[in-house]
C-alpha cells in the first residue's frame, strides 16, 4: 500500500472520506502547515485526539485518520484564518514524530477505497433519516445527487458525521471497512436519539 509522510492535525472530531470540515487556524505550527499545504497542493492528516487538547502541547492522535485537502480559505470575523477541508482517503499512521515547533508528522499508509455497495433494502430508512438531517443540519449536502443516497458508504459516513455520536463511536465508524456493517451499527445506535 502507498505510504506518505505528512503533517497530522489532531482534533476532537473525525473527518470522514467525502466529508467537509471547517477549521479555525491560529497556532503558528498550523498556520505554517496550511501555508505549506496550500503552496504545494498536498494534504494533511486529520486524526481524532486520544489524549491531550487541540491547542497547546502536542496531542496524541489516533492511528487511523483521513487525508484533508484544503478547498477554501477565508478570514473570519474574529480575525483568524478559516479553512474548509474535504476528506479524502483513510490512512493508518505507522510512525509519528513531533517537530521542534510542536507539529506532529506521520509516516502513513493509505487504505484502499471501500467497495461501492448499494444501500440494502433493510436499511432504506437510514437514507430517509439522512435526508431529513441534511435538510436541518447540513445545507452543504442539499444538492447531493439522488444516487448518493443509494451508496452505502456515503450514507454511512454522512450519518456518522451528523448524528451526535460519542468520540469513540465516531472513530469506530471511521475504522470500519464494511459499509453495510457501518449502516447496521448506526441503525442499532439510532434508538438512543429518538425522543420519548
Amino acid at each position: 500500500m502507498p505510504t506518505l509522510d505528512l503533517p497530522l492535525f489532531p482534533l476532537g472530531t473525525v473527518l470522514y472520506p467525502g466529508g467537509q470540515l471547517q477549521l479555525r487556524i491560529f497556532e503558528r505550527r498550523y498556520l505554517d502547515m496550511v501555508r505549506e499545504c496550500a503552496r504545494t497542493g498536498s494534504p494533511f492528516g486529520v486524526c481524532m485526539i486520544l489524549e491531550g487538547e487541540e491547542a497547546g502541547t502536542p496531542a496524541t492522535p489516533a492511528a487511523v485518520g483521513t487525508l484533508a485537502r484544503i478547498a477554501d480559505f477565508h478570514n473570519r470575523e474574529d480575525g483568524l484564518l478559516g479553512i474548509v477541508t474535504e476528506g479524502g482517503e483513510r490512512f493508518r499512521a505507522r510512525r509519528t514524530r513531533i517537530r521542534d515547533d510542536g507539529l506532529v508528522r506521520g509516516e502513513v499508509e493509505l487504505w484502499p477505497e471501500e467497495p461501492k455497495v448499494s444501500v440494502p433494502v433493510e436499511f432504506a430508512l437510514l437514507s430517509t433519516i439522512l435526508e431529513r438531517l441534511i435538510d436541518n443540519m447540513a445545507p452543504h449536502w442539499r444538492h447531493a445527487p439522488r444516487s448518493a443516497y443509494d451508496d452505502a458508504g456515503w450514507v454511512g459516513f454522512r450519518l456518522a458525521e451528523l448524528l451526535p455520536l460519542h468520540s469513540d463511536e465516531q472513530q469506530h465508524m471511521l475504522e470500519l471497512n464494511d459499509p453495510v456493517r457501518r449502516l447496521a451499527e448506526l441503525r442499532d445506535i439510532l434508538p438512543r436519539f429518538q425522543k420519548d
